[in-house]
């Protein structure tokens, strides 16, 4: 059936909304696929959701394909199987809670990790059951604190999430490669540039994790790679320890008056003035940094926790968030400090914390041997030569430095480059976390009760939508590829005589008749204005019928490649096919 501008629900801006701040955000809007309705929450138009129905139905083939099974679960949900296995306290702020009429405690589901666990009880009793895998193509719902970007981080959002049943660890190993090379298909179908990498599980909980990343510099995660291949997320990776150092020639220990240098640069300066030395100065990661934060913990207990790490590197906010999950990560304050007298602000050294009694983590670098100059825990003085393993105890290493371009490979692979993406995909390998806490068992060959291992994968699909946007549009508007492009071919007639009407309506049919989605633009509109949008829709192939006819010719446009040539009328059809692929 013919889709006419006339009558499609569309309105196209010719100026960027005020919030956009991506490219994807500022197309998709002004384009008229989607319209935003609170900070968070998008409406899909007719156009979006033909983008977005594609999205699933590539997902749904290759879901089908590997021999999952398609279910859907409510959005709305009790409690009381997000109490059994904690995440109604883990989950904290992100969680969407509310009480029915009748008091019962629930929510709008963020993941169904626990939905689908008690599906399978419901349903599975015997090992000859297994393996099993099942889906869904649903709406998800995460308050998030900073929702930004359009649909790239929202707080409504439509997830595929799928997850395996098996009865042993070799079952599951199976389901997990079985999803991974389903998940390379869908994105290789989908068309951008994607790196598989490691990553943490975070919420989810489980062993193996892996992020599938479209590469994009507008991407809010930051990942890593190596020249032999290694690839991580930054809140994955582990810096191997740096090798023990041998300290028998190290001077013992000195306290001395460093005045006024309670941050890194005013130390080395003042070290160099004070201290200098023969073979070379002081640098900043000769000194060794402290930097105490409040752990909080689901059940509102709060820790703190202390990080050593050399001078010239910086805690990873987000690293740090993921290493220390659930609990969340606040500020150390001054009132927290007037409680642990034994810490000189800016001046905080391994004695002081250990008197406090603070938790005390070191960077790799901090290992047996090295010498550092750090806090001497009394307000204008520091330490020189203070040797990790000889003057103070290492209680345990924790990775969670903002990572440099250059930092060596956990693999030993070579050195690692730094970029962005954008996550499109994330697999687990949930073990029996879910299982157990919801009482998943069957029976097994040997007629004995046994734990069922699951596994966990998800795929943003709205996002998608985004990424692909983000990953083709130009300075003129949205660039489909034809895979997910709402419409085949774009009809548009340009001109007032009934004839180039006619002749753009009866190749229109033509197309349709022969199984090509056909939007004709038969508005009584300007050129310009047909034009401009037929470039921001995005629509790949667009055949001009106007001017040209007079001489039985009609122009066809590739949106990607912005080519444009003249065929005759009678041509146009199979030509249009043939760059097609019909």
């Amino acid at each position: 059936m013919i889709t006419r501008m006339s009558h499609l629900f569309v309105r196209t801006l010719r100026e960027d909304p005020a919030d956009a701040e991506v490219p994807s955000h500022r197309w998709l809007v002004r384009a008229g696929y989607i319209r935003r309705v609170a900070p968070g929450i998008y409406s899909w138009l007719p156009l979006g959701l033909r983008v977005l129905h594609r999205v699933e139905e590539i997902v749904r083939e290759e879901m089908n394909a590997i021999g999952a099974q398609e279910v859907l679960f409510p959005a709305l949900l009790p409690a009381e199987p997000y109490k059994a296995t904690n995440r109604w306290t883990e989950y904290g702020d992100t969680l969407f809670r509310l009480v029915d009429r009748k008091g019962s405690d629930m929510l709008l589901g963020p993941t169904h990790e626990e939905m689908f666990t008690l599906m399978a009880k419901d349903q599975c009793s015997s090992y000859k059951e297994l393996p099993l895998t099942l889906y869904q193509i649903q709406i998800k719902y995460r308050d998030e604190a900073r929702p930004r970007a359009g649909i790239l981080r929202g707080r409504e959002f439509v997830m595929k999430d799928s997850y395996s049943f098996d009865i042993d660890k070799a079952g599951l190993d199976a389901s997990y490669q079985a999803h991974r090379a389903a998940y390379i298909r869908v994105f290789d179908r989908l068309g951008f540039d994607y790196v598989i990498v490691q990553a943490n599980s975070g919420a989810m909980g489980g062993s193996a994790s892996e992020e599938f990343l479209a590469v994009s510099p507008n991407g809010e995660d930051t990942f890593v790679r190596s020249p032999g291949g290694y690839a991580a997320n930054v809140e994955a990776v582990q810096r191997p320890l740096a090798a023990e150092v041998d300290a028998s020639d190290v001077p013992a220990a000195q306290k001395h008056a460093t005045p006024d240098s309670p941050t890194i640069d005013t130390l080395v300066a003042q070290a160099n003035a004070l201290f200098p030395r023969a073979d070379r100065q002081w640098v900043a990661h000769d000194t060794l940094k402290n930097v105490i934060f409040n752990l909080r913990q689901p059940d509102g207990t709060v820790e703190p926790l202390a990080i050593g790490l050399p001078g010239d590197r910086e805690v990873d906010d987000t690293r740090l968030a993921a290493a220390v999950s659930p609990a969340e990560v606040e500020a150390f304050s001054e009132e927290d400090f007037e409680k642990f007298p034994q810490l000189a602000k800016g001046y905080i050294g391994p004695a002081g914390l250990k008197a406090a009694g603070v938790r005390y983590l070191l960077d790799p670098e901090v290992v047996p041997g090295t010498a550092w100059l750090t806090g001497a825990d009394t307000a204008g003085y520091h330490v020189i030569n203070l040797v990790a393993g000889r003057d103070f105890q290492i209680d345990g290493h924790l990775d969670v430095a903002v990572l440099r371009d250059g930092d060596q490979a956990p693999d030993g692979s070579g050195p690692l480059s730094l970029a962005r993406g954008i996550e499109m995909g994330h697999i687990f390998e949930l073990g029996t976390k879910y299982a157990e806490a919801l009482g998943l068992k069957v029976l097994d060959a040997d007629g004995k009760l046994q734990t069922v291992t699951m596994g966990s994968y998800g795929i943003g699909v709205s996002r998608a939508v985004a990424v692909v946007a983000e990953a083709t549009c130009d300075d003129k508007g949205l660039c489909w590829p034809r895979s997910l492009a709402p419409f085949d071919v774009m009809v548009v007639a340009t001109g007032k005589g009934d004839e180039i009407a006619e002749a753009a309506e009866k190749l229109a049919a033509d197309l349709d008749a022969s199984g090509v989605s056909v939007l004709l633009d038969d508005r009584k509109a300007s050129p310009g204005v047909k034009f401009k949008d037929s470039e921001i829709l995005g629509t790949p192939t667009c055949v001009v019928v106007g001017r040209a006819l007079a001489q039985g010719n009609v122009e066809i446009r590739d949106r990607r490649s912005g080519r444009a040539r003249l065929v005759p009328l009678a041509d146009a059809l199979p030509e249009v096919l043939t760059e097609i692929e019909i």
